[in-house]
């Protein structure tokens, strides 16, 4: 490796300025999922290709049927080293409701949280302006020094991530050829806490279903047909307690094909967060782990599969009271996926569960609500582990490998369209209060993120 030590002090002499071209950024009413603001996400995203273009970037603004894409590419000065596609966003939240804001939105400031913490304050400044602008100013801190980018760099900065991504697939797909990497670089997650980096390795997948159960042509009096006449409720309550047996497995056929166990230096590594991970469910108001008996907090929301019932509707649900047997009931089921869990085999395996609970003379209609895999990077990949230490060299705790409940879906659009595994390191907080108002970024986020990835970039090119 190079010494990087002229690049990180450079970081550190930038970082005024670097904060000055931040709240630049900040001040721009990027909000992609209001058309009054598009001229605002235009005036970002042509911001950035400038700022790009002055590192030396083939930077342009590229238009699409909704807000527009910012592509840059920079060839770097070692051929032999990988090619990174770094990706971001540069659209932001709404702010409603303005009055709960503490000051403008869009008038990025300090706050001093405590004594030697300041946050920066303003719309965008976690998600995700403040985290894709470490990247940029690493890039600058680099590019001052050493004249060059260590590897070649392509930008994908996108402009609609808060709205959707309508335009992004498209997108990818007509551009394939030019953003293919060897390796995607995204910094849209957090860190575990303020001392400890993270590694996002894994994603959950999901697949959604609405089930419609139907019985009598009408609502039924409950006084002349109970006890004869069938119940939907009844029905598909039966049905969706029979997904989970008195372990909390799922009990679907076949659910946990594909479903691996954790490595066991993995989960050592995550009992030592354990105590922290209680405040998950502490914070609102629980205290005892739900889900397959015998895993902790973080094994269940990071590495398990799940089924879960997401809404029920059916029978009479207004004020007073209202005696029927309801002619239909419906609920919403979401399962969350790990491993190579199949999407569509999931599907067909919670139909027939459902079928089987229903009688001869009732029916059931079903409402798919999407489908995709989960997103895993192999604990033991290179990438990963070559990322960890060099993260692990700047935060005062080593870094740790997590899991991820949610999905992004660029992640998985990355890996299936441009065949790219990705790196997921970001430096958020869980109380940045992201969409919400008051968001606030980690001043030490801000500037240990950038050194961050001077290391980073600095190790994967070697």
């Amino acid at each position: 490796m190079a010494d990087i030590t002229p690049v990180l002090e450079r970081a550190d002499a930038n970082l005024p300025e670097s904060l000055e071209r931040l709240f630049d950024l900040l001040r721009m009413k990027s909000i992609s999922t209001d058309p009054a603001y598009k001229t605002e996400c235009r005036k970002a995203a042509e911001w950035l290709a400038r700022e790009l273009q002055a590192l030396g970037f083939d930077a342009a603004v590229r238009d699409t049927p909704g807000h527009p894409m910012v592509v840059g590419h920079h060839p770097g000065e070692r051929p032999d080293a990988p090619h990174l596609l770094f990706y971001g966003h540069y659209d932001v939240q709404p702010v409603d409701p303005l009055e709960l804001w503490e000051a403008p939105p869009f008038e990025p400031g300090f706050q001093e949280v405590e004594p030697g913490r300041k946050v920066i304050t303003g719309r965008g400044t976690s998600d995700d302006k403040g985290q894709l602008m470490t990247f940029v100013e690493a890039l600058r801190a680099y590019k001052e020094t050493k004249g060059a980018l260590p590897c070649r760099i392509t930008i994908l900065f996108e402009g609609e991530e808060e709205s959707g991504s309508p335009s992004l697939k498209p997108f990818l797909e007509a551009n394939a050829d030019e953003l293919k990497a060897d390796y995607a670089l995204i910094c849209d997650t957090g860190m575990w806490d303020r001392e400890t980096p993270a590694i996002s390795a894994g994603l959950r997948g999901l697949v959604g279903e609405e089930i419609i159960v139907r019985a009598a042509d009408r609502d039924l009096h409950s006084g002349l047909y109970g006890g004869a006449a069938a119940n939907p409720i009844h029905i598909l309550a039966d049905i969706l307690a029979g997904l989970h047996d008195e372990t909390g497995r799922v009990t679907l056929e076949g659910f946990y094909e594909g479903v691996e166990e954790t490595p066991a230096e993995v989960k050592a590594t995550w009992e030592n967060l354990e105590s922290a991970a209680e405040k998950l469910l502490g914070e609102v108001g629980l205290s005892v782990p739900s889900g397959e008996r015998g895993r902790s907090v973080l094994e269940l929301t990071w590495a398990r599969p799940t089924a879960e019932v997401n809404g029920i509707v059916g029978g009479y649900t207004g004020d007073g009271f209202k005696t029927v047997i309801a002619a239909q009931a419906s609920a919403k089921v979401s399962f969350r996926l790990v491993g190579s869990q199949d999407p569509v085999k999931i599907r067909e395996s919670f139909r027939a569960h459902v079928r089987a609970g229903i009688p001869a003379d009732c029916s059931v209609e079903f409402h798919p609500h999407g489908a995709s895999p989960a997103i895993h990077l192999a604990y033991d990949s290179a990438l990963l582990n070559t990322a960890k230490a060099a993260l692990s060299q700047e935060w005062p705790k080593p870094a740790v490998v997590i899991g991820m409940g949610g999905s992004i879906p660029i992640v998985g659009d990355f890996q299936s369209m441009l065949g790219m595994e990705s790196l997921l390191v970001g430096f958020a907080l869980a109380d940045d209060r992201i969409h919400s108002p008051n968001e606030k970024y980690e001043l030490a986020s801000f500037h240990k993120g950038i050194r961050s990835w001077i290391r980073i970039l600095d190790a994967l090119a070697a």
